[in-house]
């Protein structure tokens, strides 16, 4: 099987997720991207045996941020701005505390952005 970056990254990921688990009080949020939007979703793992349960679900990929005629929304800057949503959405609902899954990509660039803002937001990563 020829060993691409793609493939790389899911063995990455499938490594990362035998060690991260997530709970209704410390959720895991895992961090997803295609060429245009960026994904981010906490999910509870111990609820059910199958799988895992979403809480929360935010995306580049809706309405509000679509007003904007940008093309592509997978930059540093508007992972910022998803991750201080996200941070506070997560406040709201009485989540202080969180496990981060970057989903076997690397901890720069959007990721991180990411992960700070949430950090920045007031939830403990």
């Amino acid at each position: 099987m020829k060993r691409t970056k793609e493939y790389r990254r899911k063995i990455r990921h499938y490594r990362i997720r035998k060690k991260v688990k997530g709970t209704p009080e410390c959720p895991r949020l895992c961090v997803r991207m295609s060429l245009k939007h960026l994904y981010v979703t906490a999910s509870d793992d111990s609820s059910r045996p199958q799988g895992s349960i979403t809480l929360l679900n935010l995306t580049t990929n809706s309405k509000e941020w679509k007003a904007s005629d940008k093309k592509s929304f997978r930059n540093i800057e508007n992972a910022g701005m998803l991750g201080e949503k996200l941070g506070k959405t997560l406040l709201e609902k009485g989540i202080k505390q969180a496990v981060f899954d970057r989903a076997g990509y690397k901890y720069h660039g959007c990721v991180k952005a990411i992960a700070e803002a949430v950090r920045k937001a007031g939830v403990q990563i």
